[in-house]
């Protein structure tokens, strides 16, 4: 048995070697172009670093029911500066992995190269095998004597082999020609053969792709080219796929027409031309078929005997809402509890309907507003930064809505936990979008061009009140924050602070609902399980406990003692709705400094994570993009310690207000208590770079804010 074993290591060694050796041809092998190129332009020499060579390339093959996907990337790259050879110091990769496509799973595999080239022309090939170490179940690499003036020559190799009867699309590819640092020359190749679909298109000015003459009729190759690319910057509040050269591109695998249907694609009609376009009508037929209203809505029904509603728009907010519920938040428990092994929980919902798409939910919802002749359309659109609607390309870059036709049109959108009825995604607010319209709940008649509603700075407001006093040692603070977060601030709030317990059993209370623990009717596993699920939930209360200290700690860049928070409102029933939460905490010998009698406190710093733009930031070439408009109130009232006055409080009243939006902050003492008001708000989604000064105003207004310190005069 042991010589088997052996015989098999060598095999697999050798074969190993092998590829790795047919790897490392490929891309330093005779063909090699850049073998030799050392020098790079003068224009470039104060550069951190300077990409000679960059390529990336991909290869689509099938081998009867076997696909293979490679994925690659090379670059050769000059260091000039100790920030670059610290960046290229390390490596870090997964030698193997568990292939998702297909239905049998196989192994992938990933292979590194590096050498690294000195001045005087010397390589150094580093065996990769022998002095890489495994450390978190990856390989780390560290580079021996990299020094400025190296060039680094490396290589990633992937390899993905899996088994596929039926559609299968590869993970779309979207990126900027362009990088950190400048490239002298760039290439992309890609290849594929009969039964894979092209879509691609460049875009902002970057090269066209072109198509290679092959011996074979049913294979293909494609390459891009592009030279001298200046670095680009990639700074806050910028979309690099809007305004920056870029190309975007998918492959679809399909053997056959059923296939092709049931593809989430965009599909030319021939797998040999590529599709560089979506039209309106490309939008109209693939969604055609695929929206039809049906569903089972007897819960629905049920759930609306005996309501009554003052319109319609209430009607279907109130459905929404208890659909979100009925058909997902009611069934996380058991997917917290199959995932946690407490038990396989499924079987105690016989009927259940769980929506787990895009697809599933807006199929089910249009049934509904049929049934209840209430007339709708479907929406078609696509995240800002993706770009325009007209250059939409990638099926999985669409967003769906739909619109329901009240006097106020409602945009409902697939359900999280924590969505409204009364807004959609900011990132399709104020975006052109198509409309396919519905005739009678029935069928698509036709699409048009619309542009989404926006929302403004007092739809989307994020409040505090913190409340501030020094304790009896004078050098620590005793915080309480109560913050209230409107429109789109409660998103990322919602998901950062609520866990599956703080709105499921929410969700119960109000519907009525069985707990999952309930349906259990075996009482001794009812009591065993509900033990095992209790240690989660308190497990989980510690953790979350931990994730918001150290939120708080971010956000002061300091360290917090005695914390609690309490949730007053999840704000999970309506854009109005706010959600609230308290938090109380201590800071010690903090924000605070003694000058003999009297003390300094840093009150500026209560405001908390202000922008501090540097230098480069200023000067600022790029447009500015912002995820919503928006407004921070936040009020400071800090008490007095008995015995002491206060001195430098006007330093607190600053006023900086344009077009852009703006910062203002007031202060005043009314006998012990200083009360200090700041508003800070952003107007718009866009600014061109003309603008930018204006904002940097207002930015480090708010900023400067924050360096401002009150004296405290002990009389």
């Amino acid at each position: 048995m042991k010589k088997i074993i052996i015989l098999c290591l060598l095999i697999a060694t050798t074969i190993n070697a092998q590829d790795n050796v047919k790897i490392r041809d490929f891309f330093w092998g005779k063909q090699d172009t850049h073998s030799k190129t050392v020098a790079i332009p003068d224009k470039w020499k104060n550069e951190s670093a300077v990409i000679i060579y960059k390529f990336d390339f991909y290869d689509y093959h099938k081998f009867g029911k076997n696909v293979n996907y490679t994925s690659a990337k090379r670059i050769r790259v000059k260091l000039l500066d100790e920030a670059a050879v610290k960046e290229f110091s390390e490596f870090t990769f997964t030698e193997r992995f568990l292939s998702s496509k297909g239905y049998a799973m196989k192994r992938g595999t990933n292979s590194i190269g590096i050498k690294v080239i000195k001045p005087d022309g010397k390589e150094n090939i580093l065996d990769v095998s022998k002095e890489s170490v495994v450390a978190d179940k990856e390989k780390k690499i560290a580079i021996p004597n990299l020094e400025i003036g190296d060039i680094i020559d490396y290589y990633l190799h992937s390899e993905e082999p899996f088994k596929s009867i039926i559609e299968v699309g590869f993970d779309p590819v979207e990126t900027n020609l362009g990088d950190v640092y400048p490239i002298m020359e760039y290439k992309l190749t890609f290849q594929t053969e009969n039964d894979f679909f092209v879509n691609f298109n460049t875009y902002n000015g970057a090269p066209k792709l072109t198509q290679i003459p092959t011996k074979n009729s049913g294979e293909r190759i494609y390459e891009l080219a592009a030279t001298n690319l200046d670095k680009n910057d990639f700074p806050r509040w910028f979309y690099p796929l809007v305004e920056l050269p870029c190309y975007k591109f998918q492959v679809f695998f399909a053997r056959s027409g059923k296939f092709e249907e049931r593809a989430k694609a965009f599909l030319s009609e021939k797998e040999k031309d590529v599709k560089s376009t979506v039209t309106k009508e490309d939008i109209f037929n693939y969604y055609d078929s695929k929206f039809l209203a049906e569903g089972n809505i007897s819960q629905i029904n049920d759930f609306l005997k005996g309501k009554k509603f003052k319109d319609d728009e209430e009607k279907i907010r109130e459905v929404y809402y208890y659909t979100r519920h009925q058909y997902f938040t009611q069934y996380v428990e058991a997917f917290v509890a199959k995932e946690a092994n407490i038990f396989y929980p499924f079987e105690l919902y016989p009927n259940a309907i769980f929506f787990n798409t895009e697809e599933h939910f807006i199929r089910h919802f249009m049934f509904f507003l049929k049934k209840n002749d209430i007339s709708y359309d479907i929406v078609v659109g696509t995240d800002r930064y993706n770009g325009d609607i007209k250059d939409l390309l990638i099926q999985q870059n669409v967003s769906i809505l739909l619109r329901v036709n009240t006097p106020k049109p409602i945009f409902l959108e697939f359900f999280t936990p924590f969505t409204s009825a009364d807004q959609f995604d900011y990132n399709l607010e104020n975006t052109k979008a198509y409309l396919l319209q519905v005739s009678k709940g029935k069928k698509i008649i036709d699409a048009e061009s619309i542009t989404l509603p926006s929302s403004t700075k007092n739809d989307n407001i994020n409040r505090s009140v913190t409340k501030i006093s020094l304790k009896e040692d004078l050098s620590s603070f005793n915080v309480n924050r109560e913050q209230s977060l409107f429109g789109h601030y409660k998103e990322g709030e919602q998901s950062d602070k609520l866990y599956f317990f703080d709105y499921v059993y929410e969700d119960y209370k109000k519907y009525g609902n069985t707990p999952l623990m309930e349906l259990v009717k075996n009482k001794k596993q009812r009591a065993q399980y509900t033990k095992e699920f209790d240690a989660l939930i308190a497990k989980s209360k510690e953790n979350q406990k931990e994730s918001f200290i150290k939120s708080v700690k971010e956000e002061f860049e300091i360290d917090i003692e005695n914390y609690s928070m309490e949730i007053k409102n999840t704000g999970r029933f309506g854009r109005n709705e706010p959600m609230q939460y308290t938090e109380k905490f201590t800071i010690t010998d903090q924000y605070i400094k003694k000058a003999g009698n009297n003390l300094m406190v840093e009150l500026g710093k209560f405001l908390t994570s202000q922008i501090e733009l540097s230098k480069k930031e200023k000067e600022r070439t790029n447009n500015v993009y912002m995820t919503f408009p928006r407004q921070i109130e936040q009020e400071i009232q800090f008490e007095i310690p008995a015995g002491y006055t206060v001195s430098g409080l006007e330093k607190f009243n600053k006023k900086v207000e344009n077009e852009t939006g703006g910062f203002v902050s007031t202060a005043t003492q009314n006998g012990n208590l200083i009360t200090i008001k700041t508003t800070k708000y952003y107007s718009n989604y866009f600014e061109p770079n003309s603008n930018w000064k204006k904002m940097v105003d207002f930015l480090d207004a708010s900023y400067q804010f924050t360096q401002e310190k009150v004296l405290l005069k002990k009389n």
